[in-house]
Parts: C-alpha cells; sequence; structure tokens
C-alpha cells in the first residue's frame, strides 16, 4: 500500500528484454540505502518488488507480462524519469491517498493550461475509470495522489501546484503523454458493491437498502 506522495524521482539505468517480461534497474540515490531485497517500491505508480541491489545505487525490478500489459512500464526507456514511493508503514503520514499500486488503465494528456505559477491539466480515461471517480475526489497518475478539480464524461482536470511540478515528473509531461492511472480504492468498492454478480448497476439505492447494510440506524 502507498500515499501517492512521492519520495524521489529516479531515473531507468538498465533495461533488459526477455522471451518473456523483462528486468529494470532504477538509480534511487535517496532511497537506495533504506530498501532491501524483497521490499515493494511503487514506479510511476506500479507496485515492483526488489530482486537486486547494486551499489551504489541501482535498485533491479523484474517485471512479468501481466505488468507489462497493464502499465507503461514497458514503454520507459533508458534515462527516463520516474516517480519513486516506498510502501506506507504504520508510522508514516497519509499525506495522500490510499494507493494499491495496481494500475487500473491509462490516462491520456489533452490538455495544459498555465494559471499563474499553477498548471491545470486535462486527461481522458476510459468511460469504465471516470465512472470510479468524483469531483474533488482522488486519483493516482504515475503514482502521484492528485485531486480532481472537474470531472466531465470521460476526460477529468487537475490542478498542479509548482512543489508538484518541481518534485514529481509532472513538470514534464506534454500533450499526448500518457499515464499509470489508479482510480480511488473506496471507489472501486463501492462500484462493486452496488453491483450484481452479473455486473448490471442496481436501478437505486434506496433508504431501506442502506439500512438493510448498516448504513442507517
Amino acid at each position: 500500500m502507498f500515499t501517492g506522495i512521492i519520495e524521489e524521482v529516479g531515473h531507468v539505468e538498465s533495461i533488459l528484454k526477455r522471451a518473456e517480461g523483462m528486468e529494470i534497474g532504477i538509480s534511487a540515490p535517496k532511497l537506495f540505502p533504506g530498501l532491501n531485497l524483497g521490499d515493494s517500491l511503487a514506479v510511476n505508480g506500479a507496485c515492483l518488488t526488489i530482486t537486486r541491489k547494486v551499489p551504489p545505487h541501482t535498485l533491479i525490478f523484474d517485471i512479468s507480462p501481466e505488468t507489462l500489459s497493464r502499465t507503461r512500464i514497458g514503454k520507459l526507456q533508458h534515462g527516463d524519469l520516474v516517480n519513486l514511493e516506498p510502501a506506507l508503514t504504520l508510522n508514516k503520514p497519509l499525506g495522500g491517498h490510499l494507493v494499491s499500486g495496481h494500475v487500473d488503465g491509462q490516462a491520456v494528456v489533452t490538455a495544459i493550461r498555465r494559471v499563474g505559477d499553477m498548471v491545470e491539466m486535462t486527461f481522458e480515461v476510459q468511460s469504465s475509470r471516470a465512472e470510479e471517480m468524483i469531483e474533488k475526489g482522488s486519483v493516482a497518475l504515475d503514482g502521484i495522489s492528485l485531486t480532481i478539480a472537474s470531472l466531465r464524461q470521460n476526460t477529468f482536470t487537475v490542478a498542479l501546484i509548482p512543489h508538484t511540478l518541481k518534485q514529481t515528473t509532472l513538470g514534464n509531461k506534454r500533450v499526448g503523454d500518457t499515464l499509470n492511472l489508479e482510480t480511488d480504492l473506496i471507489g472501486k468498492y463501492v462500484k462493486r458493491f452496488i453491483s450484481t454478480p452479473g455486473g448490471r448497476e442496481r436501478n437505486s439505492i434506496s433508504e431501506a437498502f442502506l439500512a438493510e447494510h448498516g448504513f442507517l440506524k
């Protein structure tokens, strides 16, 4: 589990493609000393397991075909910058929101607008992913916890402060770029809860329904 608060921007140091899957090396000088083999690290929002440590500061990950099919990890190239966050611990502030590190889909940058020293960035997503979002709710883009400023059908906008632009890879994004998307964990559970086993939405949630399931006394 993660929070979406980026602790270091590392860079891709090595890529080894295999018949199935791949191996990737990430340079992370700040985080390297405190991480161990088997630890989880969110790399651009994808939860990866450290399989080797190569001094002075390179972390090695084995990437499965499943991860390659669901994330943008396989599109990374040597030298690319990546957002890094270690797993959440019980003594760590939850500064963002609960992020699982399991990527749901992709978000494409459709517009970038400067508003003073801030930036408004708009993204397009699949309709099924947009259904899991709410205005002023949380979303993770390339592992970064952000608040949805506005939501319209299958597009949403976030407002980025200078600190976020400086401390993450978002300051380098351009229209047409694609990012890993993870929608809010609670929203996905709610959507699943109100769906029938066949996946068809209930017509409505009534007061009786809420009382039956313990939401009303």
